[in-house]
């Protein structure tokens, strides 16, 4: 396939899975296996390995990430992502993966995720492999094609470390917290049990921000965007017992308004609905943290 037409096809690709994203959080192997675009189905994900190469692909099309895997995968320098070479050599399914770095074509990254018994992939894309470490034999990757033009990417000046570092988040980290923590509330939001993920946050207790804003399921609610932005205001609040507490402001609004009334008014005292796993439920130590909070902005 000519590298116009391979863009092309990866962009399709690119374009569905955002929208799949947005609808699950994270896919299942079946989906990635069977991935339609259009009339047409492709494979993501390989059957047994790491690295996934079409044949009528020139390059890789998608690596996986998986945290009991022999090889070394790891971010580095808080910011980028080291992808140890496959096989034990140079070239084998490491040589597309080279071509992809030589072509400058954009792969998917598939961290792989695991709640109890259900196991499921986020995708990130694009990525780009912007370096062929031979000496220690891995791939250095970036969430953006910009990091090409830097002369030496394992040595990142502050303000591009500071750059990488933001995008990290806000394209792998904070995806992963979020399939992470729907997938531990079956796609339901805690406080009104709306089950529609595209209307789903993953929403912190503790903010990221702070050192122990941690991207912990712990750490994390389901929520739907209304009561997500709620809490982040601090118009509501849940207490270190699960309880769900509405603020004065919210409660003292005598306008009219269904959402108003149903939606928030008549949760005050409600109970939160928690994960099945005892160990996904949030940590009180952050709801007592985040709580007070509430009662001070209250």
């Amino acid at each position: 396939m000519e590298s116009e037409a391979e863009l092309e096809l990866r962009q399709m690709i690119f374009d569905r899975l955002a929208r799949r994203v947005e609808e699950k959080g994270a896919l299942t192997r079946e989906e990635l296996t069977e991935f339609e675009v259009g009339a047409e189905t492709y494979r993501l994900i390989d059957r047994n390995k790491g690295i996934w190469n079409p044949a009528q692909l020139a390059a890789t099309l998608s690596i996986l990430s998986k945290p009991d895997s022999p090889y070394e995968d790891a971010e580095f320098s808080d910011s980028l992502y080291a992808y140890a070479y496959r096989e034990g050599s140079v070239q084998g399914d490491n040589t597309k993966l080279r071509r992809a770095y030589e072509l400058n074509m954009p792969i998917i990254l598939l961290r792989w995720i695991k709640i109890g018994t259900a196991i499921r992939y986020v995708p990130v894309f694009p990525v780009y492999v912007i370096a062929d470490d031979t000496k220690r034999q891995r791939f250095i990757l970036a969430l953006d094609e910009t990091f090409r033009d830097i002369p030496d990417v394992l040595n990142l000046k502050p303000i591009e470390r500071k750059y990488a570092q933001r995008l990290t988040t806000q394209r792998l980290h904070q995806p992963e917290f979020r399939g992470r923590v729907l997938l531990a509330y079956d796609h339901r939001c805690a406080i009104c049990d709306v089950g529609h993920t595209q209307l789903l946050d993953a929403a912190h207790i503790v903010a990221d921000s702070k050192e122990n804003g941690t991207a912990d399921v712990s750490n994390g609610l389901s929520l739907c965007k209304i009561h997500h932005a709620a809490y982040d205001a601090n118009l509501i609040g849940i207490s270190p017992e699960y309880t769900i507490l509405v603020g004065a402001k919210l409660m003292h609004d005598r306008r009219e308004g269904s959402m108003l009334r149903h939606g928030l008014q008549e949760i005050n005292g409600q109970h939160l609905t928690l994960p099945q796993r005892r160990k996904d439920w949030p940590a009180t130590e952050r709801l007592e943290e985040r709580f007070a909070e509430f009662e001070t902005a209250s």
